[in-house]
C-alpha cells in the first residue's frame, strides 16, 4: 500500500501562526515594501526622464535611418540641402532645424520647437499628411502664415489654448510672438505623450525664431542600402558627418549611466537591510516554533517538508511586501520624478518629463528582485531547521549556542569579506560594477563582524551596567548577549544604515567643501552675463552681438572676457566633450590644476592664448582611467581630425563629460563661429556692483533678457544647484534608516514573545512594571549605542570609497575628504533614537503584562 504524504495540515499550521503573531509578519511585509518601493521609484523617475527625452526624439526622427549634422554648433548651409537632392534625388531627405524654447502659456516648461519642410515630411513622419496624399489643414496653415505654430490637441486642452490664440516664446531671453494655427494628434499612445513636448513650425518661421535664417540643425536622411549611405558621404562637403538615427540616443544614454547607476546603488541599500530584518524575522519564527518541528519530526515530517514550509511562508510574505512595494515604488517614483529630471536638465540635456511611465520591466524588476531577496535570507534560518535533529529541535537553546560556536568563523569571514571588498575596489578596469560590488562586501564583512564584536562587549558591560543601574543594568546587556542570534541581525542592519548616513553625509560634505574652494578660485570676474536658459548649469542661447559689443565698453568696467561653447568629439576616446572657447581666463591665474607641462608653470594660460595647445579637465583623463596626461589630443573639426598638445589639466566639477579649452582665436578660425555664451565683466576698484548688474537688466530689458549675476549670487546659485542634486540623496538615506527602525521593533517584539515566561517569572518576584520598561528601553539604548559605535569606523570607510573610488569612476572628479564631528555624532544620535523609539511600544506593553498568563506560557 503506497504511502500519502500530505503537507496540507503543516500549512494550517502555518495559517494559525500567522493568525497569532500578525503584527511581527506585518512588520516584514513593510520592511520588503519599503525596500523594493525605493528601487522601484529610482527605476521609474530614471526611466522615465530616459524615455520622455527618446519619445521625443522618436517623434521627430520617425522613420528617418540617417542624420546628417555639422560638425560646427553653427549648423549646416542650406544651400547643402538643395545640392543632395539634385546629386541624390531618389533618396529622401527633410531638412530640420530645432531649438528649445518657453512658452508662457504652456506653464513655462521647456518645448522643442522643431522647424519642418511640410513638402518633404511625408516619408519621415504623418503629422501633415501619410505619403501620398494632399497637404491637410495645418500643412497650409504653416505654409501661409509666417507666425504660424502648431502644437498636440492633448498639450492644448491640457492649457486651455484654442486655435488663433498668441502665445508668447521666451528663445534665450529674446521674446517672440506666435499664433497657434492648428492641432496635430496621433492614434499611437506614445507618440501622442511625445508630441506633448513639441512644437511645430514652417522651417523658414523656425530660422527666423531661433536665429538660424540661412542654416539648419540636420537634414533626416532614408537610406536603405550601402550604395545609398555611400553617395551621401560622397556627397557631403567638409564639415558635415552622416551619423545613424541611433547614436544620439546611445549618446544619451552614456551620459546618464553613472548617475542612474549611483541612484540605484544606493536605493538597493534599502533592501539589504531589509533583508537583515526578514532574516530576523524567519529566524524568531524558526526558533519559536522549535518544539512544534521537533515534535513534527518525531511524526514523520521529513526535513524536506520543514525546509517547504519556512520557505512557503517567507515566499507569501514576500510577495504581499513587493507587490506593496511595486504600489509604493510607484507613489514615490511620481513624486521624485522633478528631482531626477532636475538634475538632469542640470548636467546633461533638455528632457521635460509629464508622467511617469509604467514600465513592466520595472514593476517586474522590483517583484522578482524583492521575492528572491525575502527567500535568499530565508533560506539559512530554513536549512538550519531542515539540518537539525529531532533530539537538538526541542532545545530551545542550541541555536545560541550554534551561534556562539560561530563566531570565530565570523570573524573569519569578515576577513574574507573585507578583503574580496578591496580587491573588487583595486579593480580599475572592473567599472562602477566592481565599485559598488567592493562596496556591498566591505558592507557584508562588517554585518560578519557584529556578533563577534557584540560578544565581546556585553561581557564586559554587564559589571558597569550593573554599578550604573542595578540589577536592571547587570540584565540588558546579558539579554543582549543571550538573544545573539536576533539581537545581532537587528543591530547590523541599524549599523548598516546609520554608517550610509554618516558615508554619505561626509562624502557631501567633502564634495560641497571642494566645489566652494573652486568656485572661490574660479569665479574671479565681478559679473557674468548670460542668455537665460532652460536648465541651470548649462547655456544654450546665446548672446546679441550689439549687447556683446556695448557690454565690452559698458562704464565702470576694466575688461570683460569672453567664453564660447558647444560638443566636440574626442577622438582619441571617441566620445563627446565640452568645447569651451575664451579670450580671457576668467580666474585670472587662480585656477586650481592637477597637472602643467614642465616649462608652463605656474600658468599655463599664456601658452593657450598664444595658440600653443589646450587645456583639459581632469574628468576626461580620469573616465579613461589614463596613468598620466596624454602628450596631444585629437579633435573632430569641421576642418578634419586635428591634434592639439595638451597644456595643463584643470580641475572642474561642472561637468563630468570632460571639458576642453581652446584659445578663441584657434576656435573661430576652425569652426567659424564667432558666437558669445557669456561675458565675465570685471569692474574698476570702488564700482558698486549691485548697482552696475541692476543697470545692466534695466538698460536692455525689452530687448533681450539677460541673466546678469553677481560673483556671489552666481555662487550661490551655483551651491543651490548641488544642493538640489544631493535632496535626492537624503530622501533615501532616510528610508533606509525607517528600514532598520522597523528592523529594531520586531526584534524587540519578537523577544518579549519569547521571553514571556521569563519576564512573567520576573514580575512575579518581585520586578515593577517601570524596571521591566527600564530594561526594555535599556536594552535597546544598548543596541542602538552599538550601533551608532559600530556604524562610524564603517562610515569612514564608506565615505573614503564613495569620494576616493566611486566618485572617480563616476565623474572623473578628485574631492578633497572633508571630516566633521557633526557628521558621526549627529548619526550616533539616530542610532540612538531610532532604538529607543523602537522600544517605546514593547515597554508600554510590558506593564500590561497579566503575571498568570505569563506564567502558564510555554
Amino acid at each position: 500500500m503506497t504511502a500519502v504524504v500530505s503537507n496540507a495540515p503543516l500549512w494550517r499550521l502555518a495559517w494559525q501562526r500567522i493568525q497569532q503573531r500578525p503584527l511581527q509578519y506585518l512588520l516584514c511585509i513593510l520592511g520588503i515594501a519599503l525596500g523594493v518601493a525605493m528601487m522601484v521609484s529610482i527605476d521609474l523617475a530614471n526611466g522615465s526622464a530616459q524615455r520622455a527625452f527618446a519619445l521625443s526624439t522618436d517623434a521627430i526622427t520617425g522613420r528617418a535611418t540617417h542624420r546628417i549634422e555639422a560638425i560646427a554648433p553653427t549648423g549646416i548651409p542650406e544651400t547643402v540641402y538643395a545640392d543632395l537632392h539634385r546629386v541624390a534625388p531618389h533618396i529622401p531627405l527633410a531638412p530640420i532645424v530645432e531649438g528649445y524654447v518657453l512658452v508662457e502659456e504652456l506653464g513655462a516648461q521647456p518645448m522643442r520647437l522643431v522647424g519642418v519642410d511640410v513638402l518633404a515630411e511625408s516619408p519621415f513622419r504623418n503629422y501633415f499628411g501619410a505619403e501620398g496624399e494632399s497637404l491637410d489643414a495645418a500643412s497650409v496653415q504653416l505654409l501661409t502664415n509666417p507666425q504660424a505654430i502648431v502644437l498636440s490637441q492633448d498639450v492644448a486642452a491640457q492649457y486651455g489654448v484654442a486655435l488663433g490664440d498668441l502665445l508668447h516664446l521666451d528663445i534665450a531671453g529674446q521674446h517672440r510672438d506666435v499664433t497657434a494655427v492648428a492641432l496635430v494628434q496621433s492614434d499611437d499612445s506614445l507618440n501622442r505623450r511625445a508630441l506633448s513636448t513639441l512644437l511645430f513650425a514652417d522651417i523658414a518661421t523656425a530660422q527666423e525664431l531661433l536665429g538660424q535664417t540661412g542654416r539648419l540643425s540636420y537634414i533626416d536622411a532614408i537610406a536603405s542600402s550601402p550604395a545609398e549611405i555611400n553617395a551621401i558621404q560622397t556627397a557631403l562637403p567638409a564639415g558635415l558627418k552622416l551619423e545613424t538615427a541611433e547614436a544620439q540616443k546611445n549618446a544619451v544614454q552614456q551620459m546618464t549611466a553613472a548617475f542612474e547607476l549611483n541612484l540605484t546603488a544606493l536605493s538597493l541599500l534599502a533592501l539589504v537591510v531589509g533583508m537583515f530584518l526578514i532574516y530576523n524575522t524567519v529566524t524568531f519564527s524558526v526558533v519559536q516554533r522549535r518544539p512544534l518541528f521537533g515534535i513534527l519530526r518525531c511524526l514523520g515530517a521529513t526535513r524536506g517538508q520543514l525546509f517547504a514550509l519556512i520557505l512557503g511562508e517567507a515566499a507569501l510574505f514576500s510577495i504581499l511586501g513587493s507587490l506593496l512595494g511595486v504600489g509604493l515604488g510607484i507613489v514615490l517614483g511620481r513624486s521624485i520624478v522633478g528631482l531626477i529630471t532636475q538634475t538632469i536638465n542640470d548636467f546633461y540635456f533638455v528632457v521635460s518629463v509629464q508622467q511617469v511611465t509604467l514600465s513592466n520591466a520595472t514593476i517586474a524588476k522590483g517583484l522578482v528582485i524583492g521575492v528572491a531577496a525575502a527567500l535568499f535570507a530565508s533560506a539559512l534560518p530554513a536549512l538550519e531547521a531542515m539540518n537539525t535533529t529531532p533530539t537538538l529541535t526541542l532545545q530551545r537553546s542550541t541555536l545560541e549556542g550554534k551561534v556562539q560556536k560561530l563566531l570565530p568563523l565570523l570573524t573569519v569571514g569578515w576577513i574574507g569579506f573585507s578583503l574580496a571588498g578591496v580587491a573588487l575596489l583595486r579593480w580599475s578596469s572592473g567599472g562602477l560594477v566592481a565599485a559598488f560590488a567592493g562596496l556591498f562586501a566591505v558592507l557584508l564583512g562588517a554585518a560578519l563582524l557584529v556578533p563577534p564584536a557584540i560578544a565581546l562587549l556585553m561581557r564586559g558591560l554587564a559589571s558597569a551596567g550593573y554599578r550604573l543601574f542595578g540589577v536592571v543594568g547587570r540584565l540588558a546587556p546579558r539579554d543582549i548577549l543571550r538573544s545573539l542570534s536576533r539581537t545581532s541581525v537587528a543591530i547590523a542592519a541599524l549599523m548598516v544604515s546609520v554608517s550610509v548616513i554618516v558615508g554619505v553625509s561626509v562624502m557631501i560634505g567633502s564634495f560641497r567643501g571642494t566645489v566652494v574652494q573652486w568656485l572661490d578660485q574660479t569665479l574671479q570676474a565681478d559679473i557674468y552675463v548670460s542668455p537665460p536658459t532652460t536648465t541651470a548649469n548649462r547655456v544654450l542661447g546665446k548672446l546679441d552681438p550689439q549687447v556683446v559689443e556695448a557690454l565690452k565698453h559698458w562704464e565702470g568696467l576694466r575688461f570683460a572676457v569672453s567664453y564660447n561653447d558647444a560638443d566636440v568629439r574626442v577622438v582619441d576616446f571617441d566620445r563627446t566633450a565640452k568645447l569651451i572657447s575664451a579670450d580671457g581666463d576668467v580666474s585670472q591665474g587662480k585656477r586650481p590644476y592637477a597637472w602643467i607641462r614642465p616649462g608652463l608653470e605656474p600658468d599655463p594660460w599664456t601658452a593657450l592664448n598664444a595658440g600653443e595647445g589646450v587645456i583639459i579637465s581632469e574628468a576626461l583623463i580620469r573616465r579613461e582611467n589614463l596613468p598620466a596626461p596624454p602628450e596631444t589630443i585629437t579633435l573632430e573639426t569641421p576642418v578634419g581630425d586635428r591634434p592639439f598638445p595638451v597644456l595643463a589639466v584643470f580641475y572642474d566639477y561642472s561637468s563630468d563629460r570632460g571639458t576642453i579649452i581652446l584659445d578663441d582665436d584657434v576656435y573661430l578660425n576652425l569652426w567659424q563661429d564667432d558666437r558669445i555664451a557669456s561675458l565675465g565683466l570685471f569692474t574698476q576698484p570702488g564700482v558698486d556692483v549691485e548697482a552696475v548688474v541692476q543697470d545692466i537688466r534695466s538698460h536692455f530689458q525689452g530687448r533681450q533678457d539677460l541673466l546678469v549675476q553677481s560673483n556671489r549670487s552666481l555662487r550661490q546659485g551655483s551651491l543651490e544647484i548641488f544642493d538640489r542634486t544631493f535632496a535626492i540623496t537624503s530622501a533615501l538615506q532616510l528610508l533606509s534608516v525607517v528600514v532598520a527602525f522597523i528592523g529594531v521593533l520586531s526584534t524587540l517584539m519578537s523577544l518579549q514573545l519569547e521571553r514571556t515566561r521569563e519576564l512573567g517569572i520576573l514580575r512575579a518576584t518581585g520586578m515593577t512594571p517601570s524596571q521591566l520598561g527600564q530594561l526594555t528601553l535599556l536594552e535597546t539604548g544598548l543596541m542602538g549605542t552599538l550601533a551608532g559605535v559600530f556604524a562610524m569606523p564603517l562610515g569612514f570607510v564608506l565615505a573614503w570609497i564613495l569620494i576616493y573610488v566611486i566618485n572617480v569612476r563616476s565623474f572623473g572628479w578628485t574631492l578633497q575628504m572633508a571630516l566633521e564631528a557633526r557628521y558621526f555624532w549627529q548619526a550616533w544620535l539616530v542610532a540612538i533614537a531610532a532604538a529607543l523609539l523602537a522600544g517605546l511600544y514593547p515597554a508600554l506593553r510590558l506593564g500590561r503584562m497579566n503575571i498568570a498568563a505569563a506564567l502558564r506560557q510555554e
